[in-house]
């Protein structure tokens, strides 16, 4: 009872501080953040919900986010949600309607200049992919813990009984992930989702082991992830197309099912076989990148990964991941790309230690610090590293030097892979998987944290800090890493925070959608 009262006190902190209920247009969250659709951006009080104990940051993208990290936003969205229909059952009159056309339109203007930061077509098309595939995550990670205790107990030959029906737990999502896909893709394009999941589910139905294509014999399951994205966005088009011919009289009956047959036959005699195809070579070339150059790969790919998250490109690798996953039982990439995060916590502490008398950025590092080793990085990166500068890019080669090492061990052999997207850091044990046994995965992703941390840490603190920096923020007095410029240099950016948290930057795009969590 303690905890839905905690849950309760938060969301009721955070209402007034955006604006009460008539300012929410929507509410959603993901795994780490409460998402808000604002009418009016300039009612929403930052720096005050900064300085909730409960609230690790803020992000502005298409939507206002709340960063409250993974677990907690899940128990206080909802929360949230009945006390703004409280809220409007109690004052059914909106604060902020449409009458007021001055506030209406600065709303309007402000929400635009946000939107247009980010909305390059390319940009767009990754977010959609993104919101595709996220809610798939919780699934993702609730069957691969299931997997790798039943892998444990099959090792062991404990429990004979009962590994089986582990076994269906684990596998029993995997079978079906691309109707998910269908049905989420078709709801992401604007589409009817049933419908896109009911052509993404001819790809695993086992009566197409029937059907030959290109002189081929096609196999439940082939093309995947893949394919399933490819039939549900054919689908969505192909219904599209049939609203605007079909006479409404007809349109229940001919729209569905012209869009299943035209769908289907396509995916049947096409797709499946050309994402197969692809989803062939995606796990094709991984394993040869990690077999032929994995110290240099994982070097580039653990280095590179928050810069990728900052422009929104990591999005990209969520497929290929699910892809992975679904062809080897998990996904060699997301390991190295974990040590990002590594790289992220070692610079933070570096930070602590070279600016003694900076209690304020003492006190956000130290709050930080454990949701940064369980893989939740978004407080350090927007607290600590990225407002600072040159922190950041260290923190970047800390990520580098885990990377090569957890690649040159799968360069030598040792596979390191995760059964699931979303965590990294500690968080990452309970999803490794690996070909050489869980000892042997377990004390490589180990040594790979711990070089990230040692790099990141020995990185920032010999060359984290120009002497400018030094001069202006190892003082006893409370500034705000915010005032320093993203880019590193000195000229104050933005109104000092009174709680020690940065003013927001505009990292581009959502780095909770990421599949590992930096």
């Amino acid at each position: 009872m303690a905890t839905e009262d905690k849950n309760r006190a938060t969301a009721a902190a955070i209402l007034p501080l955006v604006g009460g209920a008539a300012n929410v247009a929507s509410i959603a969250h993901c795994m780490t953040r409460l998402r808000l659709g604002l009418h009016d951006r300039s009612l929403v009080d930052d720096e005050a919900l900064k300085a909730l104990p409960a609230v690790m940051g803020v992000v502005e993208d298409d939507t206002y986010q709340i960063v409250l990290g993974p677990g907690t936003v899940a128990r206080v969205t909802p929360e949230f949600e009945q006390l703004v229909e409280e809220e409007r059952e109690a004052a059914p009159t909106p604060v902020a309607a449409a009458s007021s056309d001055d506030l209406a339109a600065q709303g309007a203007a402000i929400k635009a200049q946000q939107k247009a930061k980010n909305a390059t077509p390319f940009k767009l098309f990754l977010r959609k992919i993104a919101n595709i595939f996220v809610p798939l995550i919780p699934a993702l990670i609730g069957c691969g813990i299931i997997a790798g205790l039943n892998g444990l107990l099959v090792n062991l030959q404990w429990l004979p009984a009962v590994t089986p029906a582990l076994a269906a737990m684990a596998s029993g999502f995997m079978a079906l992930i691309a109707v998910f896909v269908g049905y989420n893709t078709a709801k992401e394009f604007g589409g009817t989702p049933i419908l896109g999941g009911a052509v993404a589910a001819i790809i695993v139905f086992p009566g197409v082991a029937n059907i030959d294509a290109f002189g081929q014999t096609l196999s439940p399951g082939q093309g995947g992830v893949l394919g399933a994205l490819g039939a549900a966005v054919l689908a969505v088009y192909v219904e599209k197309w049939c609203r605007r011919w079909v006479p409404e009289a007809l349109d229940v009956l001919v729209t569905p099912t012209l869009t299943v047959l035209i769908s289907g036959l396509v995916t049947i005699f096409g797709l499946m076989f050309v994402a197969g195809e692809i989803s062939s070579a995606i796990g094709t070339f991984a394993d040869w990148l990690l077999s032929n150059g994995g110290a240099g790969a994982g070097f580039v790919l653990g280095g590179l990964f928050l810069p990728l998250v900052m422009l929104g490109l990591h999005q990209a690798l969520i497929p290929i991941h699910t892809t992975l996953i679904e062809q080897q039982g998990y996904t060699v990439l997301l390991p190295i790309l974990a040590m990002a995060g590594a790289g992220q916590v070692g610079a933070a502490m570096a930070v602590y230690f070279r600016l003694p008398r900076n209690e304020s950025i003492r006190r956000t590092i130290k709050s930080a610090l454990p949701a940064g080793l369980l893989g939740v990085g978004e407080p350090l990166i927007y607290g600590v590293s990225l407002p600072l500068g040159r922190p950041f890019i260290t923190a970047c080669v800390g990520g580098a030097f885990g990377g090569g090492f957890v690649g040159l061990f799968n360069q030598l052999g040792d596979t390191v892979g995760s059964t699931a997207i979303g965590p990294s850091g500690w968080a990452l044990f309970p999803l490794l998987d690996g070909n050489h046994g869980l000892g042997s995965t377990i004390a490589i992703y180990a040594g790979g944290l711990l070089v990230g941390y040692v790099a990141g840490f020995l990185a920032t603190y010999f060359f984290g800090f120009g002497k400018d920096l030094l001069t202006e923020f190892n003082v006893s007095q409370e500034p705000a890493p915010s005032t320093i410029a993203a880019t590193g240099g000195t000229t104050p950016s933005a109104t000092p925070s009174s709680s020690g948290g940065p003013d927001t930057p505009d990292p581009g795009t959502d780095p909770a959608k990421a599949p590992a969590g930096v």
